[in-house]
């Protein structure tokens, strides 16, 4: 135990949102608050960018109640932002504003909530501390419905954004299978690199009302292959149902989807969309059949309604942990999940992991995982991802809807 580190802390929330991303902050917001080492509680406007334009949240002056419903509150509650830092050793003008701030509210505990490129930020930001000797303890806590982060088994918002995609797959399914007349029907699931997402149609077909066909950027995808696939099915049955991650690429490794990397978010990535809809006017002049493509969007990372319980209370410890962690001593890790088996059951363990070892790294569905025709998932997936998705919130509601957190915002002086 090192000795103790007194002074405020800074929490802030990067990248794509997700249904339990503000567990994490709650997480992390009630454990500093609790904790006697942190005298204040900051909360940054749009992650690193708040603390860049000074715009911070005091969290000490809301009410505990409104903070207890960021638990079940989805997206990112204090705004994010997809802000790229520049290697400190080469430019260091954001870091030196960094430290301004730091300096001027006592910042001594920095926490930041967010995927690869946050983990990223962060390794950068405990670097150029320690580089200049600030004091100052920064701590990743994991976030991204992607779960492609390397070194930790599962991310916080990929089980409740998994639940989604299987119960909206086994929703339209059913409804796509109507009407006695034939039809295609192709669901484009979020997912760039990794397919972790789209793979998690496959729980629906497991249970009975899922995709025919699911296609992972793990694979190079084979457009002619892809209308056999569909032509065999849709002979047979009358009705084929698709799941497609809008990242599968040729093997050139040119995306499919007609989306230019001329449009990128901040890290350069390129923004992908449309595919579903560019494969089923393909698919429609190859077979003359009805097709219908759908895209999940954005619905698929905020649907807090079907979240999963599991997901919730890991998200909000992992956020705990960090704090704890921090208070204890340590700086420049990422809160990680252990997989455990504990009485034949599914437990979660939390370990560290260096920030260096995690950021701009990531995971992706291992390949004996896919079927050997690659447009299926193999039992090891379902029994990898079934344990995350387990158990529903109670959800507060007002009137029959969400009762979502409503913070004041006061703003730091």
């Amino acid at each position: 135990m090192q000795e103790k580190l007194i002074g405020s802390c800074i929490f802030g929330q990067s990248g794509g949102p997700t249904a339990v991303i503000n567990a994490s902050a709650y997480g992390v917001i009630r454990a500093a608050l609790d904790a006697e080492e942190i005298t204040k509680v900051y909360g940054a406007a749009h992650g690193i960018k708040g603390v860049l334009d000074d715009k911070l949240y005091v969290m000490d002056e809301e009410d505990p109640a409104e903070l207890e419903l960021l638990l079940h509150t989805p997206s990112s509650e204090l705004g994010s932002c997809r802000y790229k830092m520049a290697e400190p050793e080469v430019d260091d003008t954001d870091y030196k504003r960094i430290l301004e701030i730091f300096k001027k509210y006592n910042v001594r505990y920095f926490f930041y909530n967010g995927g690869n490129d946050s983990m990223d930020t962060c390794n950068k930001i405990s670097r150029y501390m320690e580089s200049v000797g600030y004091d100052c303890r920064v701590m990743g806590v994991p976030k991204t419905i992607d779960n492609d982060l390397y070194g930790t088994d599962h991310c916080p918002g990929f089980a409740s954004a998994a639940k989604y995609i299987a119960t909206s797959c086994m929703e339209i399914n059913k409804d796509a299978r109507v009407y006695d007349n034939g039809m295609i029907t192709i669901v484009e699931i979020m997912g760039r690199h990794a397919g972790w997402l789209a793979a998690s149609a496959a729980l629906a077909t497991a249970y009975g009302s899922g995709p025919d066909l699911i296609y992972l950027p793990e694979c190079d995808f084979d457009m002619n292959k892809f209308l056999a696939d569909i032509e065999r099915i849709y002979q047979k049955t009358g009705k084929v149902l698709v799941a497609v991650s809008e990242g599968i690429h040729y093997a050139d490794g040119s995306f499919v989807s007609e989306a230019k990397t001329s449009a990128t978010d901040g890290f350069g990535h390129a923004q992908l969309g449309g595919l579903a809809a560019l494969l089923a006017d393909i698919v429609k002049k190859h077979t003359g059949a009805k097709v219908r493509g759908i895209e999940l969007s954005l619905l698929q990372r905020c649907g807090a309604h079907l979240a999963s319980a599991t997901d919730v209370q890991e998200a909000c410890q992992a956020g705990k942990e960090a704090v704890e962690q921090a208070v204890r001593g340590v700086t420049g890790k990422m809160v990680a999940f252990k997989r455990e088996t504990v009485d034949g059951h599914y437990s979660c363990r939390m370990e560290l992991l260096p920030l260096s070892a995690v950021a701009n790294y990531e995971k992706k569905v291992p390949m004996e995982w896919i079927n050997k025709e690659q447009n299926g998932l193999e039992a090891p997936f379902i029994d990898y991802v079934l344990p995350l998705i387990q158990g529903e919130p109670v959800l507060p509601l007002e009137d029959s809807l969400p009762r979502y957190a409503r913070l004041k915002k006061v703003l730091a002086k």
